[in-house]
């Protein structure tokens, strides 16, 4: 599976290289494949799992056949009684040993290669569900800098609003067509939004910041939100297949089920070291007056035997070591159960949101619709005399709202559908190209 991903990942960069640009908006899919090779918290985890994956072979190891060569020169100084006197000994040696040694019967080893796949296995889910956070991290940075610019621009819209209203207001009033409680009221509001245009633009750095140290370079536009969004382009499978899936498949509970296996791999070994281990050993030894045995002479020796050690007794290290093991143990049963738990409680969350996301959004249509007549019904009425320049503002600033709120649950609902994917452990490439679908080229 972790192949696969990474295939897709290779394929898709590929692909989209060609549309990162500089001078043109930056599109969803071109961040997500700068995010691939710029983001810290992805580049840190894809090493993590090349580490984590040689656990695997780091356990197999132990149970291959090991080759050692060892090498000793030296010197040597004694005396030997002759019977008829001493004679000293004095002369240099040198001992050569090459050693294998192929496990036959270790319990140890094996369970240490068992949990080496665990662990592995734990890696790699891990890394996927590290891939999957990328696409809703990336996403939401994403969104958060357009909902900035948005909020940005109707700071702005409202502050021009009110500046032309404002304008307005002092020729009426010296026309003595006006009043000064038209014009300090604007002022007021005027000033107002002035304020919350140096908020909105601290907010827009900042989101702009955050998604920048994602895709490693200089943003200066994004694609925007299409007009023509539909609701229809995502289809919403029941709550009992999420379910379903997300047992099966969410990366969270993959890589806690591994650690779980790894657990109890861990209490094998460590039990393990009660038991006898049996090795075939076979060793080569070159001899070049390396004792005093073989003064002057050069010896060659060849060993071929079974080796068996028995365990007897090492201090109670062994069953405090199990015991351990299997606190651990149940420790990462625990720590399943509350993923579990947490990672349910997610999908729920997120599949009612996007449930109730398409009502909220119709809701949000309409008084969109209803605020905009609303605003023409309000400038054609102060013209005829029948409303003042408050009320006029008063429509404009529902009209503002409902815009914002509009925004807000379109991307909302976006975002919950990622999440819905991502809790399932079905997030994948074709689901962030469903919701680039959802952008067009920013032409400004």
């Amino acid at each position: 599976m972790i192949e696969h991903y990474k295939r897709i990942l290779l394929f898709t960069w590929l692909m989209s290289f060609g549309h990162i640009g500089y001078a043109q908006s930056l599109s969803l899919l071109a961040a997500y494949e700068a995010a691939l090779q710029h983001d810290p918290i992805y580049r840190s985890a894809m090493h993590e799992n090349q580490a984590g994956e040689q656990a695997e072979a780091i356990g197999r190891s132990h149970l291959l056949p090991s080759l050692v060569v060892t090498h000793a020169q030296n010197k040597n100084s004694g005396t030997m009684d002759t019977g008829v006197g001493t004679q000293p000994m004095n002369f240099d040696g040198q001992v050569s040993t090459l050693t294998l040694r192929q496990p036959l019967f270790n319990m140890e080893a094996i369970a240490g290669y068992q949990q080496g796949k665990a662990r592995a296995d734990s890696s790699r889910a891990k890394f996927i569900g590290h891939g999957q956070q990328l696409v809703v991290r990336l996403v939401e940075a994403y969104v958060e800098t357009l909902l900035a610019q948005e909020h940005v621009k109707i700071s702005e819209t409202q502050r021009n609003a009110l500046e032309e209203l404002k304008r307005v207001n002092e020729r009426m009033l010296q026309k003595g067509e006006g009043t000064t409680t038209d014009v300090l009221e604007t002022q007021s509001k005027f000033a107002l939004a002035e304020a919350k245009i140096i908020e909105a633009r601290d907010e827009f750095e900042i989101a702009k910041l955050k998604l920048e140290t994602i895709v490693g370079q200089k943003i200066t536009q994004l694609d925007r939100l299409s007009n023509s969004f539909s609701t229809g382009n995502i289809h919403l499978q029941d709550y009992d297949s999420w379910y379903t899936l997300a047992l099966e498949q969410n990366a969270e509970l993959m890589t806690q089920r591994h650690n779980v296996v790894s657990g109890k791999e861990e209490i094998k070994k460590n039990r393990a070291g009660h038991m006898p281990r049996v090795d075939f050993v076979a060793s080569l030894q070159k001899n070049k007056r390396g004792s005093f045995v073989t003064q002057g002479l050069d010896a060659e020796f060849g060993t071929v035997g079974i080796e068996v050690n028995m365990p007897l007794y090492s201090g109670g290290r062994v069953n405090a070591l199990t015991a351990q093991a299997t606190a651990n143990h149940a420790r990462a049963e625990a720590d399943l159960d509350a993923a579990t738990d947490k990672v349910m409680v997610d999908l729920r969350k997120q599949y009612n949101q996007l449930v109730s996301g398409i009502k909220r959004i119709e809701s949000l249509e309409l008084a969109v619709k209803s605020a905009e007549l609303l605003v023409d019904a309000t400038q054609k009425s102060i013209r005829g005399g029948i409303r003042i320049n408050l009320n006029l503002l008063d429509a404009q600033q529902q009209l503002h709202t409902a815009r914002l709120d509009l925004a807000q649950a379109r991307y909302r609902y976006l975002l919950a559908y990622l999440r819905l994917q991502l809790a399932a452990g079905t997030l994948a490439l074709n689901d962030l190209q469903n919701i680039a679908r959802y952008f067009i080229p920013n032409q400004n």
